[in-house]
């Protein structure tokens, strides 16, 4: 589901067939800043990618005169909607029903609340390439404006550096194929059965750095993989050593949105879910496991505390 990050806009996963007409859908993170008056995309949260990393794409608010449903006119595309901007079409894919018609309503508020400004409604054909400035002191970045069906489109001139911090190997987990959703795609073991699966976000143990890895929860253990099409998982954490689950109180020093912690003997872990819904979601499922394991006797409020 679409959320409000603590920078006041609208965040979230969404599949949008960049290309038009491909048919090939790419898992994207989308944020509508009404401020800044742009919906942009990104590879990943750009909390979970090297700083300063540029988004893939973007468009100008005032340029979209139209967000519906569109399940009609793309039969074949789940849960699929379309904005119109210009000549031209860009389809985008939810996770659910109730997702698209978040999207398209937070979308069409925000496009009728926006004033169209005169230098918006000006194109540069002479100085097609422009920096970006960064009062930060970081990197700038080079962007290019195309023309597409009468509708300016911005995009990064450079590659996006996705694995600096990460393995080279995971840059498909962004596909629809390894979205979070639904949560019973992962093959179950053959002695427990899986309650819940999908992507998260944690924290290693000893470099601290933010990789997104592939959670599945049964019976007995909560196991992260690498991706969704590994066998064999990177940990295997026993509920049984679970204390407790929580969201986590650190967030805010953290700057992460959506972190919940599982507090375990040894260790505790930091895991950040793609929306609020998926973090109370897995909180509620973690506790409810360690609570049928241990027995009646124990409350779901003595370990989601």
């Amino acid at each position: 589901m679409p959320y409000v990050d603590r920078q006041n806009r609208i965040c979230g996963f969404l599949d949008i067939e960049e290309n038009e007409n491909s048919g090939k859908f790419l898992r994207r993170y989308f944020i509508l800043d009404t401020r800044e008056d742009n919906l942009v995309w990104y590879m990943d949260n750009p909390q979970n990618l090297p700083s300063g990393s540029p988004p893939v794409g973007a468009i100008k608010l005032t340029y979209i005169s139209k967000v519906s449903d569109a399940t009609k006119l793309r039969p074949k595309a789940e849960f699929c909607f379309v904005m119109n901007a210009g000549m031209r079409k860009y389809f985008l894919q939810a996770n659910d029903q109730q997702d698209l018609v978040e999207w398209v309503n937070v979308l069409n508020k925000a496009i009728k609340i926006t004033v169209p400004k005169q230098s918006d409604l000006l194109c540069q054909p002479d100085n097609p390439n422009r920096q970006v400035e960064n009062p930060g002191g970081k990197k700038q970045v080079s962007y290019r404006t195309e023309i597409v069906g009468g509708v300016p489109i911005i995009t990064p001139t450079q590659k996006e550096e996705l694995n600096e911090c990460g393995e080279g190997g995971d840059r498909n987990y962004l596909k629809r194929s390894q979205s979070h959703l639904p949560y019973f795609t992962a093959k179950p073991p053959p002695d427990n059965a899986v309650i819940k699966a999908g992507y998260c976000v944690k924290q290693g143990a000893v470099m601290k750095n933010w990789k997104r890895r592939y959670f599945q929860l049964d019976e007995n253990t909560i196991g992260y993989f690498k991706s969704e099409q590994e066998k064999e998982p990177l940990r295997i954490i026993p509920l049984k050593e679970v204390h407790k689950v929580q969201e986590c109180k650190q967030s805010d020093i953290m700057m992460r949105d959506n972190l919940f912690e599982i507090v375990t003997t040894s260790r505790t872990f930091y895991v950040q879910a793609d929306s609020p819904e998926d973090m109370h979601s897995w909180i509620k499922a973690i506790s409810g496991a360690i609570v049928a394991q241990r027995g009646p006797g124990r409350s779901a409020a003595s370990v989601c505390v």
